[in-house]
């Protein structure tokens, strides 16, 4: 796929914000607040996995009381990966032009979305980067710098793909470009999903474009990060970079030669 110009996208006249819920009770209605304060023509819709705490209901309420919110009931923890793939399908089917990715807890501040949407009219993609000029990380943990920094630089070597913030959750996505990501064969469950997203976008010649964001580390509840999260993105980011240099070489020995060579 060609990479599009500004005078062949489509407006952004629908747009959904997905927001992944488990065990986000207290964090669900400060964030959808927010979004609809700031963004008050965007749709939401609450991708819940059956959270323990009552979170499910906290988004029924919310729903009931504002259109603009919908909830969809999964049956339990997947994935992050596999919530998103099920409410981009649903944005798909629903005929919206655009879907954002945004965390329950806060750390993606809804503030930044007119920015980013703004970028969105002249890209395929669109990342909240910590790590551009601009960007920024509040209360964070040095480790967590370290791995958050450290995994975008081990993908970039391995991948090859200049995308500063490539783990980045905070994201805009046309939905053509959804389209054209062959959704079907991502496998990917947890934050390598990003990764995933970002390198199938690269391949496809999209233009990915990083709106720089202050990410906030959250205040209530409990980080769902952990280490086979980390194991997990590490290992397929290494295969994804054997595969590739591989196919590199073999593009090499099986590219046909000119005629005047055949001697």
């Amino acid at each position: 796929m060609t990479e599009n110009t500004a005078s062949t996208r489509p407006p952004l006249n629908r747009v959904v914000v997905l927001i992944p819920t488990y065990n986000e009770r207290e964090n669900l209605p400060l964030i959808v607040r927010r979004v609809r304060e700031v963004t008050p023509d965007l749709d939401i819709l609450v991708l819940e996995d059956n959270s323990p705490d009552g979170t499910g209901e906290v988004a029924d309420a919310l729903a009931a009381a504002d259109p603009k919110v919908q909830v969809m009931h999964r049956p339990g923890k997947q994935g992050l990966g596999a919530a998103y793939l099920a409410g981009f399908a649903w944005a798909l089917e629903h005929g919206y032009d655009a879907v954002v990715e945004m965390d329950a807890d806060g750390s993606h501040r809804p503030e930044h979305l007119p920015a980013m949407l703004e970028a969105a009219k002249d890209a395929d993609a669109v990342i909240g980067s910590r790590w551009v000029a601009g960007g920024e990380t509040v209360n964070w943990p040095p480790m967590r710098q370290v791995i958050s920094r450290g995994g975008s630089l081990y993908t970039r070597l391995m991948l090859g793909i200049d995308v500063q913030d490539c783990t980045a959750g905070y994201r805009v996505y046309r939905a053509e470009t959804l389209r054209a990501l062959d959704l079907e064969s991502v496998e990917s469950a947890g934050y390598c999903f990003q990764v995933d997203l970002t390198r199938r976008c690269i391949e496809r010649g999209l233009k990915v474009v990083e709106v720089p964001i202050s990410f906030v580390e959250r205040e209530i509840g409990d980080s769902k990060m952990s280490g086979d999260i980390v194991r997990e993105a590490m290992i397929k980011v290494g295969q994804w970079g054997v595969e590739k240099r591989a196919g590199q070489v073999k593009s090499l020995f099986t590219r046909e030669r000119p005629w005047h060579s055949l001697r």
